[in-house]
């Protein structure tokens, strides 16, 4: 098996997920297997579609099928299908992402804080905002600009769930998400900013399961294609992450 291919036993998971199939209405996918591991090679060697190899086909055609199952929601269905989430608590976290200069280079219609990028001191940046569940895996991936505080993506994040407990670290402390996580009957486990005149209690030991969400982001950046942001749509970017995801989840 060459590097950064999926094994088979991975394969046999996502194959059924994804669109193409002999069963499906329409024409069918010419050989899904080698696509997916395709965008899979881009991801994880950060090369220019350009320098995608031969025996995966031509850069190009790929380039526009890979875009096709982004506008179309596909790596995002993938990601959901194949979650079975822990939920007794949910480990909430971001990081930031530098983009490299041929990410900026948007079509002068569309403005760069549509795609996610922010500027800042050291150039160009976006932010992913993710939980993962109690055994680490992860259930929700946004994207931001660089300069968004963790605290707007939160809620969003958490909408909907139903979850014994939130662990965030103290950059989450706001008197409103915490309303908004224990109004959804939900443990708060965020340490309190030193500022606070109040201090409040929380579970230390289960504060340290923390680690699991840096953990997952050590993981990711092994793709060298989510480490450095060079998509120049935030769609493309974040299905990146949601195909690795979806990739861990097979694991």
């Amino acid at each position: 098996m060459r590097r950064y291919e999926l094994r088979e036993d991975q394969w046999l998971k996502i194959a059924p997920l994804l669109p193409g199939k002999a069963t499906d209405p329409g024409r069918s996918g010419e050989d899904n297997r080698q696509f997916v591991q395709a965008v899979l090679w881009i991801a994880r060697s950060g090369a220019p579609w350009r320098d995608l190899p031969e025996r995966y086909g031509k850069w190009n055609t790929v380039f526009q099928r890979f875009n096709r199952w982004s506008k179309k929601g596909i790596w995002q269905q993938v990601f959901g299908a194949l979650q079975e989430p822990d939920l007794d608590w949910i480990l909430l976290d971001s990081t930031i992402i530098r983009a490299h200069q041929h990410a900026a280079g948007v079509k002068k219609k569309y403005r760069q804080t549509d795609e996610a990028l922010g500027r800042s001191r050291g150039g160009y940046s976006s932010k992913i905002h993710v939980t993962v569940d109690a055994l680490g895996n992860p259930r929700r991936v946004m994207l931001s600009a660089g300069q968004v505080h963790d605290l707007q993506m939160a809620a969003c994040l958490l909408e909907g769930e139903c979850t014994g407990a939130v662990v965030a670290d103290k950059a989450y402390d706001s008197d409103v998400l915490i309303a908004f996580i224990e109004q959804a009957g939900a443990q708060v486990v965020i340490p309190p900013k030193a500022n606070r005149l109040e201090k409040r209690a929380y579970d230390e030991n289960l504060y340290a399961d923390r680690n699991k969400v840096e953990r997952f982001f050590n993981r990711l950046k092994h793709y060298r294609r989510l480490a450095t942001r060079y998509e120049k749509t935030a769609r493309n970017f974040l299905s990146f992450w949601q195909l690795a995801c979806a990739v861990m989840l097979t694991l």
